[in-house]
Order: structure tokens, then sequence, then C-alpha cells
């Protein structure tokens, strides 16, 4: 059962826990075992602002605690489905005496899908207030009946057997006509206006709204029989920086693209601390013997070498062959929004041969249209478009070796699968032999190094390699890597 309604931002009611300091902490658990760090000074502002709010208005207390506990705009998706599981919209079915939304029958009493869609599309295409409250109603009803299912342990639901018979995503045309309010002329003329496109846009997130509505309902109603624990465990999005390069959707690359600036400010601060902390320098132990002839030999003041530092050079080489581009672009723009950390900086990009993409990269310029004309003008296919790291290094060592000096950092990014061509790892050798450093940072698992196509555990015997799976991995390993 449900409590009443207390504001407009609280339709349905929320079930407010009982013992909140506690439950607070275990909240701020939650969030810390899915990678959100809060401190206990955030702990303690949480609870500040609980103190302070009606914790009936739900969606005012959800603001309220992302403002004390959340530092990255990148972690709100998680925040908010851990959110909907510790302090949920309501406990059991749920119901609203001043709304009435019941699923729509025939005359044998079964459920009316053709009346349904209508109901649905009549609820996305209003968009006001009352019919967003309509809709959350609706869907509650639409997992109570529709998703339920039989398992192992008892009664649960599940969003899929939801919306399987209902099919939102074939009423975009129909959403569209009612934000359009079938303006004369139909979907031939106003299809080319700008109107047209805002309302596509519009329907379409509506209806992926009224999908995630469906997903939060199945969510509560499952951690209720599971646990919210449980649910946790395998129902909320993972962190930005935790999702895998080579499985990312667009929409989970676009959050890494967001988050390239904050990642960089971390690194650099990280390098600005090892920094300060060896520009002692080492102990000279001549000069500190000498000096330790005025205290009867004891070493009392230690003399330190004056370090001498310089940025160092760092020349890029990537792959940017569509199994690995995500990877390699993810890379590129980290390695851009660091490049004030090195006297200089060399990009090369490559697919089945090698070019120079330094000028694209420009300080200033537009990151998602220096990608773009980098894959359109540079020189980076040779004949069939394939992987070929051999030809690749070959190129690189016949055209461009002197840029790579004992003063340079050589950092390689790609998948190492050679499509079973020659790995020519002379030439990568010859290459790491000169420069000061290199590395190799590989999107793939290591238990995948060297199966199929994949040259990697080859090239791994002339050159340091890394797994970097995740953004969060790539963060760790290069501020390892870059030296100071």
């Amino acid at each position: 059962m449900v409590g009443g309604p207390s504001s407009r931002s609280n339709p349905v009611g929320f079930a407010a826990p009982h013992g909140l300091p506690g439950h607070l902490v275990d909240f701020v658990e939650a969030l810390r075992r899915r990678g959100i760090m809060v401190s206990p000074s955030e702990t303690v502002d949480a609870g500040q602002v609980m103190s302070v709010l009606d914790l009936l208005d739900r969606e005012s207390l959800r603001e309220g605690l992302a403002c004390a506990l959340l530092r990255r705009q990148t972690h709100r998706p998680t925040f908010d489905a851990l959110f909907d599981l510790w302090f949920p919209a309501a406990v059991g079915t749920r119901s609203d005496d001043r709304i009435e939304t019941i699923l729509p029958r025939n005359t044998k009493g079964e459920i009316d899908y053709d009346a349904l869609r209508e109901l649905i599309v009549e609820l996305l295409a209003d968009g006001s207030q009352e019919a967003t409250e309509r809709t959350e109603l609706l869907t509650a009803q639409m997992v109570e009946e529709l998703g339920r299912y039989q398992s192992a342990n008892g009664p649960s639901f599940s969003a899929y057997q939801t919306l399987r018979d209902v099919a939102p995503e074939t009423l975009l045309t129909k959403i569209l006509d009612g934000l359009l309010g079938n303006q004369e002329g139909g979907h031939a003329e106003a299809g080319q206006s700008y109107e047209s496109e805002v309302a596509k846009r519009a329907a379409a997130q509506r209806i992926a709204d009224f999908r995630k509505m469906v997903e939060r309902e199945t969510r509560r109603r499952v951690a209720e029989n599971l646990g919210k624990e449980r649910v946790a465990s395998y129902g909320v999005p993972r962190l930005a920086e935790e999702v895998d390069f080579l499985r990312a959707s667009d929409s989970e690359l676009t959050a890494l693209k967001r988050n390239v600036s904050a990642l960089a400010r971390v690194l650099a601060s990280r390098l600005a601390v090892r920094r300060k902390r060896s520009r002692a320098g080492s102990v000279d132990l001549r000069r500190t013997l000498r000096k330790s002839m005025s205290t009867g030999g004891v070493p009392i003041d230690l003399v330190q070498r004056t370090p001498r530092r310089a940025r160092p050079e760092l020349v890029v080489m990537c792959d940017v062959s569509g199994s690995v581009a995500g990877f390699s672009h993810f890379t590129l723009l980290l390695v851009h929004a660091l490049r004030e950390q090195f006297s200089r900086v060399r990009v090369f990009a490559f697919i089945d041969t090698t070019d120079e993409v330094t000028h694209f990269f420009d300080s200033g310029a537009d990151l998602g249209s220096a990608m773009s004309r980098m894959i359109r003008e540079a020189d980076l296919i040779g004949y069939d478009g394939h992987s070929d790291y051999g030809n690749a290094f070959g190129v690189f060592a016949e055209r461009f070796a002197g840029t790579i000096t004992s003063r340079t950092s050589l950092l390689v990014l790609g998948d190492g699968r050679n499509n079973f061509r020659d790995p020519n790892l002379g030439a990568l050798a010859g290459l790491v032999s000169v420069a000061k450093h290199a590395y190799w940072l590989n999107p793939e698992p290591k238990g995948r190094w060297g199966s199929g196509d994949s040259a990697a555990e080859v090239y791994n015997e002339v050159i340091s390699m890394y797994e970097c799976r995740s953004a969060q991995q790539l963060t760790s390993v290069v501020a390892g890597l870059i030296p100071v």
C-alpha cells in the first residue's frame, strides 16, 4: 500500500523508510560499492539535507542528496538508479485516489492492446504534468498485470514482458502526429521543417522516457522480492569510466567524451604532486660526506642534487580502425587535454598505413570535427582498409623515424589484431630501442592477447603492453606512465 501524496512533485506518494540515519549510511555504502566515492563529511552534509527537506517530496530529496554526494555529472545515472531502489516511490502496488488510470479491457475482460496503445499515445503526446502523473501510474499497472511472472523465488516482474505486446517503438508516428497537431500538409512537407525535426526528436525522447519508467517500476517491484542489494548488483547503470571501450554504446561513448576534461584534471593534479615531490632530487653522496666533516663525520644535513627537469616529448601511434575506434578516439581526447604536460606532442594514426595527424589537433580545434577530418583526409588506407600493424610500423620507420629521439615517450594504442599478417616486429623494436620510454595500451582483456589474429603477445616481447579496457583503467595506467 502507498501513503497519500503530499506535494505536486510526489503524485503517487513516497514510502519514507524508517531509521533514516542508518538508511542513509546504507545508501552511501551502495554508492561506494558502485565506484562513487563519498567522504564522511559529504555523508554528514547529506544528513543535514535530509533534516531540512520534506521527505515526502521525493524529487526534492533526490536533488538535495545529489548535490551533497556527487562530484561528477557522469555519475548521475548510477546515482538515480540507486536512489530509486533505496528511496522507492511506493511499496507494493501503486495507486492514487486523485487519478483514475485503468488498463483498457475488451468485453471478455482481457486487456485491449489497441486501446492501450492509443492511451499511451495520448499521454505521451500531451506531455503535461497531469499526463506525466497518469503515465507513471499506467506504467505501474502495466508492470503489475503484464510484467508479472512466476519465478523460482516467487512472483517477479519483467520489463521486457511488460512492453513485449505494447511495442512502444511502433507508436512514434502517432505521437509525432499528436505533437504536430496533424498540421496541414502532412509529413511530406512538415518533414522538411525545423518544427518537424524538433517534434520527431521529442517523440523519440518521450518513448525512451516511457521505457525508463517501466524499467524503474520493474526494478522497484523486483527489489521488494529479491532485495535492493541484489537488484543493485545487476540492474544499475555502470559509471561512465567503468564502461568497456570495445562494448560501449554510442550514448556511453558520448558520456565518456564529456568526462575527458575531468579525467585530465585528475591526471594533471597527480602529475603536479609527483613533480613537487621530485623537485629536491636524489641525495648527492659526495657533497653530503664533505659537509659532514663539520659535524664529526655524522651526515646530519643531506645535500641533494639539483634535478634537471624537462617536460618529455610524446609520440602517439593509434589504430583508428572500426574495432578500436572508440578507444583510440577517447585516448586521443585525453592526450589532447594533457598536451601541456609535454614539451611536444605528435600524433600518428594508422589502419593499414600510417600518416601524421598532429595538425588536426591544434590547440583550440574542435575535437569532434578533428576526429572526422582525420578519418576523411588523412592517408590511413593503402590497399584494403583492414588493420595491418606490420605495414603501419614499417611505413612509420621509413617516413617518420626521425620523430623518435632519446627524449621521446612512444605510446602505441591498439588491440594488436593484425589479420594474420606479418607483424614486422623488427620495425617496432627499432623504434622502441631509440625512445626513452615506450608503452602499448591495449583495450582487449589480457586473456585474449594472442588469440585468433591477435599479435599482442608477439609485440609484448619488445614493448611494455598494458590492458586498458575502461577510462578508469586508462587513467591509472597513464598516470603511472607519464614521466615527470
